[in-house]
């Protein structure tokens, strides 16, 4: 058993806490506990001197109206629920949890088909209503760390109003590619000489590799077809950073919310924001490995009925992008058969052709609240693949569309196009 002593005042337990060498086997409200009890005081933990002596509702997790005034069960911030205490709702101010657990309440309710609210709740109702507390509270606090890890102005938001699964445990978000073993990005060597390379291109500036035709107009909306490389001004060139030729290497740009799908196709993702057709919304980031490392992971990921793995075959079949376990929000895009997204292949620091960046970009407007979607095996214009030897796809391991041998996974988009199977 570990004992940790603390002598005085530590500024911030959670981050003193990061340097043991085994994993704390306290929850976070017992941390909360312990700093309150020692007077110490944690800016993660929210406990500051202010708010040491200050009894602050965490959750509710009970309701009672033994005659005609309303009583509620009441986990206290920063305290064991051993503390826990029934207080009458008169003396409370905080009205967002209240509402927040009849929203919870009235739904467990219909659950159950009863229409009024009981006098005393059920065991079964009361536990539920606690560990949907504990959910919202731990998909907060991964929504703040998803926050402090992006490097992009976009905002990402979690919700889950479906059922008790919490965040993923084996998921590290990242903003770029992640290079495995083997495998080199070569730096561009030079760059463009232009001031304006919209209007004033020099040499073709740096889509001169396309017919030195300029990806995007200027507002930054993509304006050649699926298919076509896009390449970016990057860091050798002589243009500004407001440059319209540098829009993906800007990051997303809209707000996000991960939220978890009624119709069990997992977590998924909506915009927060009305899009434009043609606007870059992300990149699909993660580790880039082999093809033969792909095939092994493949395997592995057949067993568990999922994959993230995205072939590079811009010029030919050599590797894979893997967002399984690290990428970016990208990770829960889920497909449809009629998307709202398409790919684009992206060249900015990076001269290597089979090792693009790829993009999405809206294929129409977007209302705000609709879920993003790409298909998972996207479709090219033939006379755009002649020309630029492209054949990506979205290639889940294990399904037909690659080499490697597939079995059939039931599509779920529910569009009136639907293929019935993802491959």
């Amino acid at each position: 058993m570990l004992y940790l002593h603390f002598g005085g005042c530590v500024e911030n337990m959670a981050e003193y806490l990061k340097g043991c060498s085994v994993s704390c086997k306290m929850s976070w409200e017992d941390l909360q506990a312990l700093c309150r009890g020692e007077k110490l005081y944690c800016k993660q933990l929210g406990v500051n001197r202010g708010s040491t002596n200050v009894y602050d509702v965490e959750f509710i997790c009970d309701y009672k109206k033994p005659k005609q005034e309303e009583f509620y069960l009441l986990k206290w911030k920063g305290f064991p629920e051993s503390d826990n205490s029934w207080e009458p709702k008169r003396n409370l101010k905080c009205h967002k949890l209240i509402k927040q657990f009849h929203l919870d309440l009235d739904q467990q309710l219909r659950r159950h088909k009863r229409r009024n609210t009981p006098k005393k709740l059920d065991k079964e109702i009361s536990s539920f209503l606690v560990q949907k507390a504990k959910l919202r509270q731990s998909l907060k606090r991964w929504e703040a760390h998803l926050n402090q890890t992006r490097n992009h102005p976009g905002r990402i938001f979690v919700a889950n109003e479906v059922d008790l699964e919490g965040p993923p445990k084996s998921f590290t978000y990242i903003n770029n590619y992640k290079v495995g073993q083997g495998i080199v990005l070569d730096e561009m060597a030079v760059g463009c000489e232009c001031k304006n390379c919209l209007e004033e291109p020099i040499n073709g500036c740096c889509p001169g590799a396309s017919l030195h035709r300029m990806a995007y107009n200027d507002k930054g909306l993509v304006r050649i077809r699926p298919g076509q490389p896009i390449y970016e001004c990057n860091s050798q060139c002589s243009c500004c950073s407001e440059c319209p030729n540098r829009v993906v290497q800007k990051g997303i740009q809209v707000d996000l919310c991960i939220f978890k799908t009624e119709n069990g196709r997992g977590w998924g993702v909506r915009t927060l924001q009305h899009i434009r057709k043609n606007t870059f919304i992300m990149e699909y980031v993660g580790e880039i490995i082999t093809n033969e490392e792909a095939e092994r992971r493949g395997h592995v990921y057949d067993c568990q009925g999922s994959t993230y793995l995205f072939d590079l075959d811009y010029v030919e079949d050599v590797y894979t992008v893997d967002a399984a376990h690290q990428g970016n929000i990208s990770h829960f895009v889920n497909h449809s058969c009629n998307p709202n997204l398409q790919v684009f292949n992206v060249f900015i620091n990076n001269i290597d052709e089979r090792l693009p960046r790829i993009a999405l970009f809206s294929t129409r407007a977007i209302r705000s609240g609709e879920e993003l979607t790409f298909d998972y095996k996207m479709q090219i214009d033939p006379v755009d693949t002649e020309s630029t030897k492209m054949d990506s796809s979205f290639n889940l391991a294990g399904l037909p569309g690659s080499p490697k041998k597939r079995i059939r996974v039931e599509c779920r988009c529910g569009s009136d196009s639907c293929r019935k199977y993802l491959f």
